[in-house]
């Protein structure tokens, strides 16, 4: 493998468009020295845009032209088969060709699975591919997965949930055993519906540092390294840390404001205010991992800024160097044979 990481970015998919991608784009490459970038999308206006940047002459950063885009509210099937020539089908299918490791992307969900599971496939011994990202926690993050890419997940495709998320915490967080726990209403064995109960079973049954059932609060707390769940659960729960994330700040600059001796008292404990809205800047979280297909997918939220997206640019680059693909292909594999 080249020692130059190559992600392909969907330049034209997401809420906010080409510039907050090219700005990503631009300030990636200036953080990472061991990637080059390819913006898939219309040619003039990702030409226009890094002249308005000043980025025309940037290297490690070039253009593929696509000249149709999928909408955020456009249903999968429909862009699936009617635009094959869109910025996110173009991207993945440089992955397919091997001109990229990786692709990142901040367009819609179902159209990015869709395509790249029909692009890419699913690795042998895998049902659905699943959305892993990273959620701060009061010691470092906690991993979840599903987060939205199934909403009716059998026992079985939650097990296949647990191997991959195991598997990525170790390529990328160094962790040799990863804590596993199955998000559940309650810790107690009876507890959950049939398909809980039938993962709680296999899971136990395979190679894992499985700490049974955890609750909603287990998210935050750091008891555990990976939490396994239904995708609906899942999606749930993630957009409800980010609400609360953002209510926080917003209280918080509120009541800081309210007259001048709190304003006073701001400037004061500015530092540790700063530290704290910096630890759980959810834009410092972005990037979901599309796991289970025959390459790295990174699904980047659709409405994120420049530094966002460049968080799900430095993900894809951390999978690519970590060959997380072939890492779970290798484990699939091996149980497998066993």
């Amino acid at each position: 493998m080249s020692s130059v990481h190559r992600i392909s970015l969907d330049a034209m998919g997401g809420d906010n468009g080409y510039p907050v991608v090219v700005e990503a784009a631009i300030n990636a490459l200036q953080t990472h020295q061991d990637i080059s970038l390819i913006l898939v999308g219309d040619t003039e206006k990702l030409t226009a845009e890094l002249k308005k940047q000043n980025a025309e002459n940037t290297s490690r950063l070039s253009i593929h032209h696509a000249s149709q885009t999928v909408s955020m509210d456009e249903k999968p099937a429909l862009a699936l088969r009617g635009k094959k020539d869109s910025s996110m089908r173009v991207a993945i299918n440089l992955v397919k060709s091997g001109d990229a490791d990786a692709v990142v992307s901040a367009g819609n969900t179902g159209a990015l699975m869709a395509t790249a599971r029909f692009v890419l496939r699913m690795l042998p011994g895998i049902d659905r591919p699943a959305l892993c990202t990273a959620i701060p926690n009061s010691k470092t993050h906690t991993h979840m997965l599903d987060l939205g890419a199934n909403i009716d997940s059998s026992g079985e495709h939650l097990y296949q949930f647990a191997l991959m998320g195991s598997e990525l915490i170790k390529a990328i967080d160094g962790i040799d055993a990863p804590r596993i726990g199955l998000l559940n209403v309650g810790e107690e064995d009876m507890k959950g519906n049939d398909q809980v109960q039938e993962a709680n079973n296999l899971i136990k049954q395979g190679s894992f540092n499985y700490h049974g059932f955890v609750e909603g609060n287990d998210i935050f707390n750091g008891k555990v390294d990976l939490i396994v769940c239904d995708g609906f659960v899942g999606n749930v729960a993630l957009k409800t840390s980010e609400g609360l994330a953002k209510m926080l700040s917003t209280e918080l600059k509120a009541e800081y404001t309210r007259n001048i001796f709190r304003k006073i008292s701001a400037l004061i404990s500015m530092p540790v205010l700063k530290a704290f809205m910096k630890r759980f800047d959810p834009r410092r979280y972005n990037g979901a991992s599309l796991l289970g297909l025959q390459g790295i997918v990174v699904k980047s939220h659709g409405n994120v800024d420049a530094l966002g997206y460049a968080m799900a640019i430095g993900i894809a680059r951390k999978e690519v160097k970590a060959q997380l693909h072939l890492k779970i292909k290798s484990r699939l594999e091996e149980i497998a044979k066993q």
